[in-house]
């Protein structure tokens, strides 16, 4: 049993060495089969690049001889235009040396007749030298009277100098009298005034008891069935008592007033809004309303107040105090106004 183990033991083979050998051998030949094709890949490369810098030095070569030979018909196509341009110059200097020939050919006949005009020119030239030597001393007559007329002119800006500087003061006086004149016109309204109230305050102490008489702003209302009957201008008894009242305190009014003041008592009609039939004396209210204040300002007159201070003036129905539609309002309406003003 002992020999028989041994034998077989004998008998194994040991095959690695052979085949890292046989491996050894295929890596070596790996590495020079890539060693060859990177030598072959450089040596591509640098045949492909000289060839490409080859074809780029071809393609700058065209190119240039492209431009030579475009340049080269630009100036063929020049010479050819520059040629054209001197046929047709040459042809029409010849066309004009045939026309100045002509030109030549009649201006021989042309000269007499050219001296003959030139002669008629001559002539024309000295009329034309007469006539303005003529005009020059016509020139010289209105210069002088140019001159003549502007010394006039300058002794009328110096007149009218003087007479501007003469408005100037007038104009300083008639302000300086104007604002004197307003000074005196308002020193006279406010006398005017004074007497007005001196005159209202009389009218009140005279008229305080009757009750249809008032005061209404500055003026003073006599109701119109104080003085009137109904649709008459005559005053009645009781309203020449009260205008004999009036007439005696306006004289005395007069005799305190200056006579430097231009005073009037105006008397103003008024009636109320119901028009008038038309068929009576009078055809409307403002005939009634002038018909009142005349019969005031007469009856005034007639008791001794001078004319030239009264003034009458109707306004018919046009000038309530009350506008209203009532009767309380149409007995105010109609009514005479007194009222102390300047004329």
């Amino acid at each position: 049993m002992a020999l028989a183990r041994g034998r077989r033991t004998d008998r194994r083979i040991d095959y690695w060495p052979g085949f890292v050998d046989a491996l050894s051998t295929l890596l070596l030949a790996i590495m020079f089969l890539l060693t060859v094709f990177v030598l072959a890949q450089f040596l591509l490369g640098r045949e492909i690049s000289g060839k490409d810098t080859a074809l780029s030095r071809l393609n700058s070569q065209i190119n240039e001889l492209t431009q030579l030979l475009a340049l080269e018909r630009s100036t063929a196509q020049d010479k050819d235009d520059s040629l054209a341009n001197l046929q047709a110059s040459l042809s029409a200097a010849e066309a004009e040396k045939s026309r100045l020939e002509q030109l030549l050919a009649q201006g021989a006949g042309a000269g007499d007749a050219a001296n003959q005009r030139a002669a008629a020119l001559g002539g024309e030239l000295d009329s034309q030298r007469q006539i303005s030597q003529q005009a020059l001393s016509q020139v010289e007559i209105l210069n002088q009277q140019i001159a003549a007329l502007r010394k006039q002119i300058g002794a009328l800006e110096d007149a009218l100098n003087v007479s501007e500087t003469r408005d100037r003061d007038s104009n300083t006086k008639i302000a300086d009298l104007g604002r004197r004149l307003n000074v005196a016109l308002a020193q006279r309204v406010q006398e005017l005034n004074r007497y007005r109230s001196d005159f209202f305050g009389r009218l009140r102490e005279i008229l305080a008891d009757r009750e249809n008489i008032r005061i209404v702003g500055d003026r003073f209302v006599f109701q119109s069935e104080v003085l009137f009957p109904t649709g008459s201008e005559v005053i009645n008894d009781a309203g020449k008592v009260e205008m004999k009242k009036l007439a005696d305190a306006i004289i005395e009014l007069q005799k305190e007033i200056p006579p430097e003041i231009n005073w009037v008592l105006r008397v103003d009609g008024h009636t109320d809004n119901k028009p008038l039939s038309g068929t009576g004396r009078y055809r409307d209210n403002w005939e009634l309303s002038t018909a009142r204040s005349t019969s005031v300002v007469k009856f005034l007159i007639e008791n001794g107040v001078p004319a030239n201070r009264l003034v009458a003036a109707g306004f018919g129905e046009f000038q309530p105090l009350d506008p209203a539609d009532t009767e309380e309002a149409r007995n105010k309406n109609r009514r005479i106004e007194l009222k102390l003003t300047e004329r």
